[in-house]
């Protein structure tokens, strides 16, 4: 073969995977989170610093193409500047704080009610009142850290996941609370993220979930092909974060965190059926395990600072294909914990039926806690069951971020 031919044909090899990255959409920036330490007396202020931080990376991020979901903020757990109010003050506090959220267009986590177990459980009443009476705000507990298995807050947090179930409109308030697991400080995705430290820091999270089925309905490869594709995929969006988020902390001191590579999914932008098109078959198929092993090594090569959960994300509820999936029964709660052992964020917006009682509700917050203790890795349980609805029945949400489905028994 003469050297233009060899050329011609080197050059025709290549087209596919040309036209492959030509035809790969940008994944939209799920979230942008400001971390702030507040009190009382400053939170405007503070909140101000944080959101034209938060508003000068939306722009940055838009010159590059990329669409910005949503600005957040975190603060500090929340009891340490509701400390010493009564009751009624601190929740008109906390609906203040929400107010400005809406006013200001930002999403706002008010941090864990109970980082140990030894914390007092008054948080969370506070939290049983403030979440179905706000619109904007999120919040967590701690169940398992590097001191343990905290039983004490398991049992807290079923009974506010029991409660906020019953005294909140399609029971969705129970949307905005996650009992999370070994997941370090900074995370951007909500409702985990929390912080202890001085604020002034950012971090990064995108909804890649169209990245991965990009690379994985581009045809039949070896897992060891597809982790290498999917890694320099997610690895060039990763770079783009990177640099945007430290040429604003040149400019603007606020310390650049990292990126939560975690692939996130909404709706028709789905890792179900990214996982779908891998499997050639339903999710929860055989091979579902492999997928999230492939998808987890892919993240863990990408080459920048990360932060987070930085796994494979499962949100039933947030994902067309996982809701359905879901309604027809092709998985459960222990596939998912399975595929959370290989890494994953744990049982996220799961439907529950409105009748699982709190012993059983504590369980399974066991058993998330119990899994991500024992590998130490970050698991979150944002488990939703549905007042008055019961096993074969269907969900009726109203939100824009959740997809109804159907009910499954329990086992």
């Amino acid at each position: 073969m003469s050297r233009r031919l060899s050329l011609l044909f080197l050059a025709l090899l290549a087209i596919p995977q040309l036209l492959f990255a030509a035809s790969t959409a940008k994944p939209k920036v799920r979230a942008i989170t400001a971390f702030v330490k507040i009190d009382r007396s400053n939170y405007t202020a503070k909140i101000a610093d944080a959101l034209t931080l938060l508003r000068a990376a939306r722009t940055a991020f838009e010159s590059r193409g990329y669409e910005v979901q949503t600005i957040r903020i975190t603060t500090q757990p929340f009891p340490e500047y509701t400390a010493g109010l009564p009751r009624e003050q601190a929740l008109a506090f906390l609906q203040q704080l929400d107010a400005l959220a809406a006013r200001e267009q930002f999403s706002l986590n008010l941090g864990p009610a109970m980082l140990r177990d030894n914390d007092s459980t008054i948080a969370m009443g506070l939290l049983a009142e403030a979440l179905p009476s706000t619109q904007h705000s999120n919040s967590s507990v701690i169940i398992a850290a590097d001191d343990g298995i905290h039983w004490k807050a398991i049992a807290a947090a079923a009974h506010l996941v029991k409660h906020l179930a019953e005294h909140s409109p399609h029971s969705q308030a129970t949307f905005s609370f996650a009992a999370t697991a070994m997941l370090t400080p900074y995370a951007p995705f909500f409702p985990g993220s929390y912080h202890t430290g001085p604020g002034d820091r950012f971090a990064v999270g995108f909804e890649g979930a169209n990245v991965v089925d990009q690379v994985f309905s581009s045809g039949r490869r070896s897992p060891d092909d597809l982790v290498r594709e999917l890694s320099a995929a997610l690895t060039e969006h990763a770079r783009v974060a990177e640099e945007v988020g430290q040429a604003l902390q040149k400019q603007s001191g606020w310390e650049f965190l990292g990126v939560d590579v975690t692939p996130a999914p909404l709706g028709d932008i789905s890792i179900g059926a990214a996982i779908e098109h891998y499997l050639g078959a339903p999710f929860g198929s055989s091979g579902t395990l492999t997928a999230a092993s492939i998808i987890t090594q892919a993240i863990k090569a990408i080459p920048v600072k990360q932060v987070g959960y930085s796994g494979l994300m499962v949100p039933v509820l947030e994902d067309k294909t996982l809701a359905e999936r879901w309604n027809q029964g092709t998985y459960h709660l222990d596939s998912l914990l399975s595929y959370s052992a290989i890494c994953g964020t744990g049982l996220d917006a799961v439907p529950l039926p409105g009748n699982i009682s709190e012993e059983q509700l504590a369980r399974i917050l066991g058993d998330v806690a119990s899994l991500a203790f024992k590998w130490h890795k970050p698991l979150t349980a944002r488990l939703q069951p549905v007042a008055g609805k019961q096993a074969g029945e269907k969900t009726e949400f109203d939100s824009p971020f959740l997809v109804n489905t159907t009910l499954q028994p329990l086992l």
